[in-house]
């Protein structure tokens, strides 16, 4: 969906405020809290669990809908996030080298966007990938990985987590690939 469809969607007022994905409440709860990005959040499930952990939060989404309803969800809940609208596909967000300790892409596939987002874990951050794949006769789209492809942007690193298969999330449907890597 292009960007004036999430901003349809997210300006519906009916976005209900989904519980954060299951992997991030693994993934951090294993980790100190520092500092996170979470790209291309929406309204901000993710980010705002994070904060409410003690995370240092970055949001980025290129709907300003969806900014506006985390920035609105955030002050409800007293915590700080620094949101940001910026369409990752055109680059108005720059990852910045060597700076978070977390970085989450759930359910978002830009492959342009895991070299920086890669580059931007310091030595021991982790990055939590998360993307739909193609399932059985099925080709992928720009949407979609193959199966056994996201692993691929991440040799070289510490794995630890893999998986592929049907999600644990229940906001989504179709088979996706996660992965959980330490920067060494």
């Amino acid at each position: 969906m292009e960007i004036e469809g999430w901003d349809r969607r997210y300006g519906s007022g009916d976005e209900p405020e989904w519980a954060p994905t299951p992997l991030v409440i693994e993934t951090a709860e294993k980790l100190k809290a520092g500092r996170a990005l979470d790209l291309a959040c929406g309204t901000g499930r993710n980010a705002l669990w994070l904060a409410q952990q003690g995370w240092s939060v970055t949001a980025a989404d290129g709907s300003a809908k969806a900014i506006d309803v985390l920035r609105r969800r955030a002050e409800a809940k007293a915590v700080q996030i620094d949101a940001r609208v910026a369409d990752l596909e055109k680059d108005e967000y720059r990852v910045q080298p060597c700076a978070w300790d977390l970085i989450a892409i759930c359910y978002y596939l830009q492959r342009d966007l895991l070299e920086p987002a890669k580059l931007g874990v310091v030595p021991g951050g982790v990055l939590m990938v998360i993307v739909h794949i193609s399932e059985v006769g099925e080709e992928p789209s720009r949407f979609q990985m193959r199966p056994g492809e996201l692993v691929t942007y991440c040799a070289g690193w510490e794995m630890l987590h893999g998986y592929e298969g049907a999600p644990r999330d229940s906001a989504h449907a179709r088979a996706v690939a996660e992965i959980v890597a330490r920067k060494r």
